[in-house]
């Protein structure tokens, strides 16, 4: 809110004061409102009519930003997979299933697309390496390969989408299609 309101401001070239005698509210709530207060009912329509601007256009730039923090933590919530067995694929379903937002549910169900396949390979890695360790007669104990690539690899796509919705709202590794 800060900085749309402060923008529109200035791009009538109005100054705080001026904003204040012409939607006819303080000279202080328009200061509150441009520090980041988010102004309710007839406040919000008055400043909205003073700068000629829809009320809901106010608050565009911040429900964008909070509606892509809730996929930053779906996103973040994938490292619980490190610590607690299927975590990478339960907390992020959980928070994908109780968010309204469309576009954030999309985002959380390739999230959890990507861990789900991500914790399948690992599952067969893991499986199938005492038999190819008793089959090459290998004395390392090779179970810990898949577990370390598992690790690494986790950590590479929950930082490299975390990056990519900061930068710009989407997921960079993301498969073609969902099958959730």
């Amino acid at each position: 809110m800060q900085t749309k309101a402060k923008t529109l401001r200035e791009q009538k070239n109005l100054t705080q004061t001026e904003l204040a005698e012409k939607s006819g509210l303080s000279l202080r709530t328009i200061q509150r409102i441009e520090s980041g207060n988010i102004p309710k009912g007839f406040t919000l329509k008055a400043i909205a009519k003073a700068l000629e601007t829809e009320p809901k256009t106010l608050f565009s730039a911040n429900e964008e930003n909070s509606n892509f923090n809730r996929a930053k933590l779906i996103n973040l919530s994938a490292l619980s997979g490190l610590i607690i067995p299927f975590g990478g694929i339960i907390f992020p379903a959980i928070l994908t299933y109780k968010t309204q937002d469309l576009a954030n549910r999309e985002l959380g169900k390739n999230i959890i697309c990507i861990q789900i396949l991500l914790a399948f390979f690992t599952s067969i890695l893991l499986i199938l390496s005492p038999f190819i360790q008793h089959g090459l007669l290998i004395q390392f104990p090779l179970f810990l390969v898949p577990l370390i690539l598992f690790v690494l690899i986790k950590l590479f796509v929950v930082i490299k989408n975390g990056i990519s919705l900061n930068q710009n709202n989407k997921l960079s590794i993301q498969l073609k299609n969902n099958f959730l």
